[in-house]
C-alpha cells in the first residue's frame, strides 16, 4: 500500500474538508470531499470520521470550511458541536476556533490543532512505549490508531513506537462489535504498518488473557474524568476489569485534550446512544427477529482504580489521577 504515514485522515482541500471514509474499509480505501457543513456533520454522525483527536480536527476544518462559505459561524459550530457528545475533543478543538478573532487565522488554526495532535502523538507514543517489555503482545479495543487520530495514534501510537523502536510487538485487535472498528480499521493500519495482528471476537479477550498470552491492554479514550474515570468504546469496561482478574496491565492513551478536568467523575460523562439498528442489521441485512428491542451504547466508563496508567504528551501519570484545570 502506497498511503503515507501519518495517515491523512483529514485534510482542508481549498474548496472542502477531505477525509478518508472509514465506513469503506478495509475494502476500499475512498477519500470522502464535504463541501458543506451539513456534509461533514453527516460523516461525523455516520463514522465515516471518527475516534475523538479526529473528530476535532475534522471540526476544527469544518469551522474553515463555514467561514469558506459565508455561513453563520455561530450556526456552524452548533450544528458540529450536536454530532457527538462523549468525545470531548470536538467541544474543545470548536472552543479553540471560537477564540479566533479574526475569520481569515481560522484556517491556520486548524492546521495548528492538526499539527499538535501529530506532535502528541508521537510524544504519548514515545512515553508509553516504554511500558511495553520486549517482546511484547499488547490487547487493543475498537481503533485508536492513526484513523482516530490526526494520522499517527493514541493506544496504536505507543505500539508504533514500540515498534519504531525496535521491539517485537504482536497485537490482538478486539473485532469490537457493533461496527467492527477493531477488525476493519484496527487490523487495517497495522497491517499497513507491517506489525503482526490478529483479530479476536470480543468475547476471546478473557481466554487469551486468562491463558497469559496478553503482556498489556492498551485503549484510547473519548473523554476521561478528572479523577481519572475513563469512556471509552462500548465494551473497555469489562476488558479492563477482565485485566485486572489476571494481572495484566491496562493502560489508555490519550492526549492531554481528551481530559475533561470539569467533569469530576465517570458518572457525569454523557453516552452517546446509537441508532439500535446497528446492533440489528450488518451489511444492510437484519439478524435479531423482528420486534426484539436493541440497547446501543456508544460508550461504556472504566472506573479509575482499573486504571494502571494513563499516558499523555506529558508523560506517564499514575494513580491517583487528579487532573485539574490548567
Amino acid at each position: 500500500m502506497n498511503l503515507p504515514f501519518p495517515f491523512p485522515v483529514v485534510r482542508w482541500t481549498g474548496q472542502s474538508v477531505r477525509l478518508i471514509d472509514q465506513t469503506r474499509l478495509p475494502g476500499e480505501l475512498v477519500f470522502r470531499d464535504c463541501t458543506t457543513v451539513d456534509q461533514l456533520c453527516a460523516a461525523i454522525r455516520e463514522l465515516a470520521v471518527r475516534g475523538a483527536p479526529a473528530i476535532g480536527v475534522a471540526a476544527a476544518f469544518g469551522m474553515v470550511l463555514a467561514n469558506h462559505r459565508g455561513e453563520p459561524l455561530d450556526e456552524a459550530r452548533a450544528r458540529l458541536a450536536a454530532t457527538r457528545p462523549t468525545a470531548v475533543n470536538l467541544f474543545w478543538a470548536l472552543e479553540r476556533m471560537a477564540q479566533v478573532a479574526d475569520p481569515d487565522g481560522l484556517l491556520a488554526e486548524a492546521e495548528a490543532i492538526m499539527a499538535e495532535d501529530l506532535a502528541m502523538g508521537r510524544a504519548m507514543g514515545e512515553a508509553g512505549q516504554a511500558l511495553l517489555p520486549d517482546p511484547c503482545t499488547v490487547l487493543t479495543h475498537c481503533n485508536a490508531g492513526g484513523l482516530a487520530t490526526a494520522g499517527y495514534g493514541t493506544a496504536l501510537g505507543v505500539v508504533y513506537a514500540a515498534h519504531e523502536a525496535g521491539k517485537r510487538i504482536t497485537v490482538f485487535a478486539d473485532e469490537t462489535r457493533p461496527l467492527l472498528q477493531g477488525a476493519r480499521l484496527t487490523a487495517w493500519e497495522l497491517q499497513a504498518r507491517g506489525i503482526p495482528v490478529t483479530v479476536l471476537p470480543d468475547v476471546a479477550a478473557a481466554t487469551v488473557l486468562r491463558q497469559g498470552r496478553v503482556d498489556a491492554v492498551i485503549t484510547g479514550a473519548d473523554r476521561i474524568a478528572a479523577n481519572g474515570d475513563v469512556a471509552n468504546k462500548i465494551g473497555t469496561y469489562p476488558l479492563a476489569a477482565l485485566a485486572a482478574r489476571h494481572g495484566v496491565p491496562f493502560y489508555v492513551a490519550v492526549p492531554s485534550s481528551t481530559i475533561d478536568p470539569a467533569t469530576a467523575s465517570g458518572d457525569s460523562i454523557p453516552i452517546e446512544e446509537r441508532d439500535p439498528d446497528e446492533v440489528h442489521r450488518f451489511g444492510g441485512e437484519r439478524f435479531t427477529p423482528e420486534g426484539v428491542a436493541a440497547h446501543n451504547p456508544a460508550f461504556d466508563v472504566t472506573p479509575a482504580e482499573l486504571v494502571a496508567a494513563i499516558v499523555t504528551e506529558d508523560g506517564v501519570h499514575r494513580p491517583p489521577y487528579r487532573f485539574a484545570s490548567a
